[in-house]
């Protein structure tokens, strides 16, 4: 699986996609209220015909960004191999002119502008400092991300998607203080493209002690998956989780059955599984004992008859990587 599709939400508003040159002065009087949507600017991976902070230059002149609550960062140009300094110098340098945002999200890309580890990413820790009223923050693309520990008081949901998310970001984020985060959603991805994080780097989130408002808690798309399972089996932070999520990843009945061994879960509304390499025994089993307790377990059939062996070798595999 890979991402094919831009989002079509964001912040809770429907996503707009701001015109192209071509376009801009066709469609300027049909633009979308300016706090009515979540405004997409994006210009061509390959071959662009204006650099991306052109095309965020004619939005700041045609919306009333005032008023605008979230925005989307499209594909800047050769996002493949071009990081986006560039287009947060810009978005920082316009921080007045956008005091209602709440929503930011960096690296919108689809698999053909960049596949999810091709894209060059860079420090996001300027956007999250100088917007301090923000709420929601997403990145996609590991690849060069630095994410630095912060301090942000008003962040409630964090979302980093990646194939592979090195330790660094990683420990920058568990280093971080964010008293009002409710949801954190991590995707670890593997080794082979740079996700080199393992259980020890994930302890400060397992505590929960620097995210005393996390309520829902994302660590998937994971190699790691059972060694996840494993230490969430324990984790203070689970008992005040409404949904946890280790979806995507490597799940086995091995890490399942450890979950599901380990403190109670019942006090969950959600259990995330979907895509998972787990036996249909075990899957009943997770059925039969949190569903009753009204625990609603999102556990597709999964993919255990699908594992590819090669000479005595199981090759198993993240829903995201390359």
């Amino acid at each position: 699986m890979t991402i094919g599709s831009h989002l079509t939400e964001f912040h809770g508003l429907p996503a707009f996609t701001f015109p192209d040159a071509d376009e801009s002065s066709a469609h300027a009087a049909s633009l979308p209220a300016p706090e009515s949507v979540a405004w997409r600017v994006a210009v061509d991976s390959y071959d662009s015909r204006e650099p991306w902070q052109d095309a965020f230059a004619r939005f700041l002149a045609a919306v009333d960004t005032r008023q605008v609550r979230a925005l989307v960062i499209g594909a800047w140009s050769e996002a493949y191999e071009t990081g986006p300094d560039k287009v947060i110098e810009a978005v920082v340098a316009a921080r007045d002119r956008l005091p209602a945002l709440r929503g930011l999200f960096l690296g919108d890309i689809v698999m053909e502008e960049a596949e999810i580890s091709w894209i060059v990413q860079g420090d996001v820790s300027p956007l999250l400092n100088a917007f301090p009223a923000l709420e929601e923050f997403g990145v996609r693309g590991g690849n060069g991300l630095v994410f630095p520990a912060v301090r942000h008081e008003r962040l409630r949901s964090l979302t980093v998607e990646s194939g592979g998310l090195p330790a660094e970001v990683v420990r920058g984020i568990a280093g971080s203080d964010l008293p009002a985060l409710e949801t954190l959603d991590l995707w670890l991805g593997t080794s082979e493209y740079g996700g080199d994080a393992d259980v020890a780097d994930l302890e400060p989130f397992f505590a929960g002690d620097r995210l005393p408002s996390l309520t829902h808690l994302g660590l998937r798309n994971s190699e790691i998956q059972d060694d996840v399972c494993r230490a969430l089996a324990s984790a203070p932070v689970v008992a005040r989780l409404r949904v946890l999520d280790v979806s995507m990843g490597v799940l086995t009945d091995d890490g399942a059955t450890a979950l599901l061994s380990g403190q109670p879960l019942t006090h969950l509304k959600v259990l995330d599984l979907n895509h998972n390499y787990l036996s249909a025994e075990l899957r009943t089993r997770l059925l039969e004992t949190l569903e009753p307790a009204g625990v609603r377990v999102d556990a597709d059939r999964g993919n255990a008859d699908a594992d590819e062996e090669e000479d005595g070798t199981v090759w198993r595999f993240v829903a995201v990587g390359e």
